[in-house]
C-alpha cells in the first residue's frame, strides 16, 4: 500500500477491524519509511447486475426500486421495512452470487413472491396481481386457489 505522505510503497497493519456491519475491513497502517499512520478500507469488488425488462430495455439493477414495489405490496400490512431490507439483502445477494451477470424480470419477481408468500400472503397476492398484470378477477381468484392449495 502507497503511503499518502511520502509515498513509499511498503507498510505495516496495525490494527484491523471490520466496519460497515463487515461488509469492508479498516486497517491502520504504518509507513516503513516515514512512520506515519494512515487508514485504508478493504471491500468486496462487485460486479453490476443489470436487469432485462419485459421490453428488452436493460438498467443497472436498483436495491430501491425492488424495497419501494414490496412496500406498496406491504401497505397497511404488518409487515416492518426491516424485514423488506433483509429480504432485498438475500435477493441482491442471491443474484451477486450467481454466474449470470444480466438477470430478467422474471427471475426477480419469482424471487420476491416466494420470499414475501412466507412473510405475508396478502402482501403476496398484491405484488402478485401487479407483477402478473392480473387481468380480471377469474385471473385472481386462480392465484388465491394456488396461495390456498399450497397452504394445505
Amino acid at each position: 500500500m502507497k503511503c499518502p505522505f511520502c509515498g513509499y510503497t511498503e507498510s505495516k497493519v496495525i490494527d484491523s477491524r471490520p466496519a460497515e456491519e463487515g461488509s469492508t475491513i479498516r486497517r491502520r497502517r504504518e509507513c516503513l519509511a516515514c512512520q506515519k499512520r494512515f487508514t485504508t478500507y478493504e471491500i468486496i469488488e462487485r460486479l453490476p447486475l443489470v436487469v432485462i425488462k419485459r421490453d428488452g430495455s436493460r438498467q443497472s439493477f436498483d436495491k430501491v426500486k425492488l424495497i419501494n414495489g414490496m412496500v406498496r405490496a406491504c401497505e397497511k400490512r404488518p409487515v416492518s421495512l426491516a424485514q423488506l431490507e433483509t429480504i432485498c439483502d438475500d435477493i441482491e445477494q442471491e443474484l451477486q452470487s450467481g454466474l449470470e451477470r444480466e438477470i430478467n424480470t422474471v427471475t426477480i419477481g419469482e424471487m420476491v413472491m416466494a420470499r414475501l408468500k412466507n412473510v405475508d400472503e396478502v402482501a403476496y397476492v398484491r405484488f402478485a396481481s401487479v407483477y402478473r398484470s392480473f387481468k380480471d378477477i377469474n385471473t385472481f381468484m386462480d392465484e388465491l386457489s394456488k396461495l390456498l392449495q399450497d397452504k394445505n
